[in-house]
Parts: C-alpha cells; sequence; structure tokens
C-alpha cells in the first residue's frame, strides 16, 4: 500500500542539504515552465511531470551538485524510434530515453534557466 503522499513545500522546508537554495529555485523555474507540470517526491526528491506520470526527478546526492533525471517512467521501454533534441548541449545521454542534466549550484540554476524552461516541458510533453 502506498504511504501518504509528501507535500513538496514541506520536503523542501525539512530538507538538510548544502544546496537547498539551489533546490528551491530549481523547483520554481520547473514549474513555472507549464502550469501543467505536477510534482510529488519520488526517490527522496521532488520530481516532476504531467497527469500524474513522473518524467523529470532531481537527485540531490551527492550534495556538491544538483541534476536532473530526465526519464520515461521507472519500467524500461522500447526506446526504437524515440528522438530528443537537446540543442544546449547539457544533457548528458546514460541511454538511448534517458539523460542527466548536472547542476553546480544556485548560480548554476539561475544561469541555466532559459535552457530549463525550454528543455522540462518539451521532455515531459515528448515522454508522456
Amino acid at each position: 500500500m502506498p504511504g501518504k503522499p509528501v507535500d513538496v513545500d514541506a520536503f523542501i522546508a525539512a530538507l538538510d542539504h548544502p544546496q537547498r537554495p539551489a533546490i528551491a529555485e530549481l523547483r520554481r523555474i520547473i514549474l513555472e515552465a507549464d502550469p501543467r507540470i505536477g510534482e510529488q517526491i519520488k526517490w527522496n526528491a521532488p520530481s516532476f511531470g504531467y497527469a500524474g506520470a513522473d518524467r523529470v526527478t532531481m537527485r540531490l546526492q551527492p550534495g556538491d551538485r544538483l541534476q536532473l533525471i530526465f526519464h520515461r517512467g521507472a519500467k524500461v521501454r522500447d526506446s526504437a524510434g524515440f528522438q530528443f533534441e537537446d540543442g544546449s548541449g547539457l544533457m548528458e545521454w546514460v541511454a538511448p530515453d534517458r539523460a542527466v542534466l548536472t547542476l553546480r549550484d544556485l548560480e548554476d540554476v539561475r544561469a541555466r534557466r532559459p535552457v530549463l524552461l525550454d528543455v522540462v516541458p518539451r521532455w515531459i510533453a515528448a515522454t508522456s
């Protein structure tokens, strides 16, 4: 049986993490990218998607950086024919349909805001 959903505001407020300001800013930018984006806690971190389907999940460890994991869900899917254009060159492809975008700190999150506002909603739409 699933546990009680964790409120993301409460999760971040209680988070003891050296990158907490960057985490809060990254979350704000992602939610700003498209009003249809929802959020929850997955893998002990904020996760984002449409209609309850997670597609972008923060990775908070190790604490010296933040990572966004761009995925198509927890289950392995056939990636034949799947394509996603990353004009920024910031996404590191770890599988044909899974990428990681690494951010150093709050300054880096703010500097990458235009990229995030572009790539996050396009990824979610392409994988939903």
